[in-house]
């Protein structure tokens, strides 16, 4: 391991940009940290903090200048892999028939800087759903490939954040997902892990990050920037800080068998109970890292010439995602409100063998009314008495 400097992290997003990368990363904008792009390091959230909690999120200044000690913002990385819109196909009339010419421009090849567990772990959610089923996207494939990842260990995990629960943080793994079968696309030598992990500290010597890589080419960016070798006192210290952040998570997943108690609760009043809160706003959704459900839209232009075919995100909270033979299946609230947790914690591990969930607390801070999913499958669990684990 060696250690990065604060100026060694402006020569990071450098030698990324001269390899012909997009560099993304958190930036501070309409009071949230959210996902752009970055020309240089000085635009990361230095000096920021997050205070979340149900329905809450704010930012306050740190009194350390650290730039990766705030949790998870209203945004993840899936909007770069799997645009929230995009165009698949234009028709323009052509005499008496069309001429249908399909959107397949070179995606960009996107630097992730800043990647925490929890959100690797919703990436290679979406490659088991997206690129290594049996109906592979071909464009999340594109986008996927190309991605250098500079992974980040969270030291200061949120009160709404549970990810030791679900196995995915707070240290960055750098274990390939689990196989899922089908006969998609297989993983590019690149998507098991990391090219970089960091692990920030703020001490008595100073602003720096403990840097390790993760692959062949994240090996490479490294002997570009100014390092030295990490002493044993300062990788016992980062260690030691992963660790405390890992007692120290606001909220928890209950250890119980998640896919058989909400089996069993199918018919519980809680749903309705649920219900009589949720504004089926389909926020959760919108900010949760692995959903993936879109839609496709139909446009033409006011003289029938020319049409465009888009797809964009869906929700299962809307009322016309269960729209079948002329009628919608689940048409009230408790009913969208199940479908949603039921396969996010349940049957997702029948379809993809694992959980949909990797315990970023997004879905619970950017509910309107504070709606705690942990809470709620607690008292699941305890109406269905099934025994911890």
């Amino acid at each position: 391991m060696v250690v990065l400097g604060r100026e060694g992290l402006d020569r990071l997003v450098e030698v990324l940009m001269e390899r012909g990368y997009r560099v993304i990363g958190p930036t501070v904008r309409d009071e949230a940290i959210v996902l752009d792009e970055l020309t240089s390091a000085s635009q990361l959230p230095f000096g920021w903090g997050v205070e979340v909690g149900p329905g809450q999120y704010r930012l306050w200044r740190r009194a350390d200048g650290a730039a990766f000690k705030n949790s998870a913002g209203p945004q993840s990385w899936k909007q770069f892999l799997h645009p929230a819109r995009e165009k698949l196909w234009s028709a323009d009339r052509d005499g008496s028939g069309f001429t249908v010419t399909a959107t397949d421009s070179e995606p960009p090849r996107y630097a992730f800087l800043g990647v925490r567990g929890c959100d690797l772990a919703a990436i290679r959610v979406l490659d088991r759903v997206l690129d290594r089923g049996e109906h592979p996207d071909s464009r999340y494939h594109r986008r996927r490939e190309g991605i250098f990842i500079v992974g980040v260990n969270c030291t200061d995990p949120g009160e709404t954040c549970f990810c030791v629960s679900m196995g995915t943080g707070p240290a960055v793994s750098p274990q390939p997902p689990p196989p899922c079968g089908g006969q998609g696309v297989g993983p590019t030598p690149h998507q098991p892990g990391y090219d970089l992990v960091l692990t920030e500290s703020v001490d008595q010597r100073g602003h720096h990050f403990l840097t390790e890589a993760g692959s062949e080419r994240g090996a490479e960016v490294l002997a570009e920037l100014p390092t030295r070798p990490a002493g044993p006192g300062e990788v016992e210290a980062a260690e030691t800080a992963v660790a405390r952040a890992a007692t120290a998570m606001g909220r928890r997943m209950p250890a119980a068998d998640l896919p058989a108690v909400l089996a069993a609760t199918r018919e519980s009043e809680r749903w309705s109970e649920i219900a009589s809160r949720c504004l089926t706003c389909a926020n959760c959704t919108m900010v949760c890292p692995t959903c993936f459900c879109t839609t496709t839209e139909d446009v033409t232009d006011l003289t029938g010439d020319h049409a465009e075919r888009w797809q964009h995100w869906a929700s299962c909270f809307e009322l016309d995602y269960s729209y079948i033979h002329g009628g919608e299946v689940r048409t009230s609230g408790a009913s969208r409100y199940r479908q949603w947790l039921t396969h996010k914690l349940g049957t997702w591990h029948d379809q993809f063998g694992g959980s949909g969930c990797v315990g970023c607390g997004r879905c619970i801070a950017w509910c309107p009314v504070g709606i705690d999913l942990t809470a709620e499958v607690d008292a699941l669990v305890t109406e269905a008495g099934e025994e911890p684990r």
